[in-house]
């Protein structure tokens, strides 16, 4: 087994956008694929090495960017702005993701007809946002996202199936918004769970979000709990 990875540069609204594509070139021909979206710091290492982990799973996996080539930001004043633009305009978002799911179905490696998204913080929000607008994924994992419904109508049935790894402490989303996300689901006539970490906050994947303050920061055991849920999802959702 050899895990490759490769950069793909492709088009949409506002872009050029670059993401890492990774796969196992000891497999052959197309596997399930996966959309990784980043959180609000956009398209960076650690995503390649989740996109890298999902191919050594068996997957084709692609990192990818909705920000824009070269738009990326670190912690501290100004993390935020690129998110904030799309956080008022979800229905660009929705296009970007579109956009960013046809560039992961687009390489050889990939079934088309066999997608998934997970995504971390904002990107949890893009999963919710994808299976929100009908685009072509059968399901979606969304680790510690956020929950606000974005500004269109949503289809009906949400037809992906979708699986929500929480931390209860996370003041991003409290008990009432985490309720109400059940509830437009079981509205919508989803096929979802949700996962809650008792003591995990915001972030409690980012093994570099330590000492955070109250509600926000890594969690080895969430961490750890909530890829093995996701493994079994995505092995329930593509059946091998």
């Amino acid at each position: 087994m050899t895990i490759r990875r490769r950069p793909i540069v492709h088009d949409g609204p506002g872009g050029p956008f670059e993401g890492v594509f990774a796969w196992d070139d000891a497999v052959t021909g197309a596997r399930p694929a996966v959309l990784v979206i980043p959180n609000v710091l956009g398209q960076k290492e650690s995503d390649n090495e989740k996109a890298e982990a999902l191919a050594a799973l068996g997957y084709a996996a692609f990192a990818c960017d909705v920000f824009g080539q070269g738009k990326r930001t670190q912690r501290g004043e100004g993390a935020s702005r690129y998110m904030d633009e799309l956080n008022a305009d979800r229905a660009l978002l929705r296009d970007r993701l579109c956009a960013s799911l046809a560039a992961l179905v687009a390489q050889d490696e990939a079934d088309a007809d066999r997608a998934a998204a997970i995504g971390f913080c904002f990107g949890g929000k893009c999963v919710l946002d994808m299976a929100r607008a009908g685009l072509a994924i059968r399901g979606g994992v969304s680790f510690h996202g956020v929950y606000d419904r974005p500004d269109y109508d949503s289809v009906t049935p949400v037809t992906a199936r979708l699986l929500i790894c929480h931390g209860w402490d996370d003041p991003l989303g409290p008990p009432q918004a985490v309720v109400a996300l059940g509830e437009e689901l079981t509205q919508a006539s989803a096929d979802w769970q949700i996962h809650a970490y008792g003591g995990a906050g915001h972030g409690f994947t980012d093994v570099l979000l330590r000492e955070a303050g109250a509600g926000f920061g890594y969690n080895a055991a969430a961490d750890r709990r909530s890829w093995a849920a996701m493994r079994f999802f995505l092995q329930e959702l593509f059946q091998i």
